[in-house]
């Protein structure tokens, strides 16, 4: 009996040799039942539209898309969800009937993460979202569907925190929201999302020790082997700290139940990850 060829999905983006995308997939699939077929697929800059095309003739079901192509997959989707519209940028592709949909499923991985895993609610609570780029946009209806008492929006430039303000009015009336720059904030925080790129440069946002404590949950959208600045400032000041390998399984996870329709175990395979970067860690020391 001849077995149906593995339905093929892929992560595009450039540089793309690096990414986990390929082996938390897998596992979700080991996991469901699902037969896949998921690679990485590398993207001149140039040409990310034909490239998805091009997919899309050679049989491909749906992508995932990283840097630097999530503006430019907003621009290609014929339908976008709302998350998508609200983050004007898409992460996750599905092709079908001759259309693209485009979803961006970063915001809800990080709030799946935060309140399923860390096991903290953001109802009620006192919320800084440090930036106003594509990360904070793409965060922003997730957290404001939670809704949390306060959402303050903290960037370098204060006007990019305004706008951001601006646009989320109305979604939330129970959430009073707030711009402001890094400096002017003082008062201590339940939770702190560094949405900034600062931890690419392993930097740290001009933020005061006051604005955390021993409840704040500073949560670092990037992940690495060891804790970031962010995460290793806040921890100095007593604050629980969470790094952003959950939020990529999580936004993965969602990826998944959109193509498959089913949703997979994740905080096995998150569990799993932990398990290998804390082994390669202790090889490495």
């Amino acid at each position: 009996m001849n077995q149906q060829p593995a339905d093929r999905y892929v992560v595009i983006g450039n540089p793309i040799a690096h990414s986990k995308s390929p082996a938390i997939h897998a596992r979700f699939a080991k996991l469901t039942g699902q037969q896949i077929d998921y690679q990485r697929l590398l993207a001149p800059l140039d040409s990310f539209a034909d490239t998805v095309r091009g997919f899309i003739a050679d049989g491909g079901k749906g992508a995932n898309v990283t840097l630097p192509f999530k503006l430019e997959a907003f621009a290609l989707a014929d339908e976008l969800s709302e998350r998508a519209r609200m983050a004007g940028a898409v992460n996750t592709l599905k092709f079908a009937d001759g259309r693209i949909y485009g979803d961006n499923t970063d915001g809800i991985g990080l709030v799946a993460d935060i309140t399923r895993n860390a096991g903290i609610s953001l109802a009620g609570r006192r919320v800084l979202l440090l930036g106003a780029g594509g990360a904070a946009r793409g965060a922003l209806l997730p957290v404001l569907q939670e809704r949390p008492a306060e959402l303050f929006i903290a960037n370098r430039t204060l006007a990019k925190a305004e706008e951001l303000v601006a646009e989320a009015k109305g979604i939330s009336d129970s959430t009073r929201l707030c711009a402001c720059r890094f400096e002017d904030l003082v008062q201590t925080m339940d939770v702190i999302i560094n949405a900034t790129s600062a931890s690419i440069n392993d930097e740290v946002p001009p933020l005061a020790a006051t604005l955390f404590g021993a409840q704040t949950l500073a949560y670092d959208m990037m992940y690495a082997a060891a804790p970031t600045a962010f995460l290793r400032f806040a921890a100095a000041h007593g604050a629980q700290c969470r790094d952003g390998l959950g939020m990529l399984v999580e936004q993965a996870a969602e990826a998944f139940a959109l193509w498959r329709g089913v949703r997979p175990a994740s905080e096995l395979v998150l569990a799993e990850m932990r398990a290998e970067i804390h082994a390669a860690t202790q090889v490495a020391g």
